[in-house]
């Protein structure tokens, strides 16, 4: 039987609160928890970069605080500009404490995003209309697809004010966009599959994100989620055209990086035909 990980010591002040941090998920740079900012009330997310004892220490210190830093200065900006985003709430970028010595990580708390993520919404609401399409009329088929169409246009509208502020997300996947739980004074949305695609569409997990105005590097940031979209929500692809609509009414720059687009989509159909 395989050992059962065991996630890197926590930095202080978190390896001494109570309740703990949960730890949600973890990938080859980061840890993401779930704890609390001041007040057990206030929940938060924490990203912690532990170190990389196969790195040199001085190089892996330089790249994590690098990387890091990166990351609350594209969060800040983004949140000045009124892109909705999770905003940074603290920031420990030296890699000091922890429970062993010379912990040389750094950690990013943020704003909890309480609500699903996109990739869980499109997933029950595809599962749901494959089993039970047949049995719905016109008008209902037509205003499920609808919803969805409005949810990819808020989405393109949301990427669209992330490029205007100057930001490139590196990482576009509907894993990395939520949709914020409405206020309970709103109406709640009636639809039989009850899959709700309400809320406010958050960017979220800027780990790979950078700060460029490039029509390049735009484009490649909606080729990458095109490409997301097309693998992982087939039922959901052949409106990805309401998501381009909603991006090209976002921002004046943004009708020459659809054009780039298309010369994207161009090398990326000659590396799939070349293997």
């Amino acid at each position: 039987m395989a050992d059962e990980y065991k996630p890197p010591a926590l930095p202080a002040p978190f390896n001494n609160t109570n309740p703990a941090p949960e730890l949600l998920t973890q990938g080859a740079e980061g840890h993401l928890y779930k704890t609390f900012s001041l007040d057990p009330s206030i929940p938060a997310a924490l990203k912690v970069r532990p170190s990389k004892p196969y790195r040199h220490p001085i190089l892996d210190r330089r790249l994590t605080r690098q990387r890091i830093i990166q990351e609350a200065r594209c969060l800040t900006k983004l949140i000045r500009e009124g892109v909705s985003v999770p905003a940074v709430l603290a920031l420990d970028w030296e890699g000091q404490g922890g429970d062993e010595a010379g912990w040389g990580g750094a950690w990013l708390m943020m704003e909890w995003i309480d609500g699903p993520v996109v990739r869980v919404v499109l997933e029950q609401w595809e599962a749901w209309m494959k089993k039970n399409a047949s049995s719905l009329d016109a008008a209902q088929l037509e205003q499920e697809n609808a919803r969805v169409k409005a949810l990819l246009r808020r989405i393109g509208k949301t990427i669209g004010g992330l490029h205007k502020a100057g930001v490139v997300h590196g990482d576009l996947t509907t894993s990395n966009i939520m949709l914020r739980l409405p206020t309970e004074d709103t109406e709640a949305e009636t639809t039989p599959t009850g899959v709700s695609t309400q809320g406010e569409v958050v960017l979220i997990d800027f780990g790979l994100a950078s700060q460029s105005a490039q029509d390049e590097d735009r484009a490649v940031d909606l080729y990458v989620l095109e490409r997301a979209i097309g693998s992982t929500h087939p039922r959901s692809e052949p409106f990805m055209e309401e998501l381009v609509h909603g991006y090209r009414e976002s921002h004046r720059g943004a009708t020459t990086t659809l054009k780039r687009l298309e010369d994207v989509r161009m090398r990326g159909r000659k590396r799939s035909m070349l293997g």
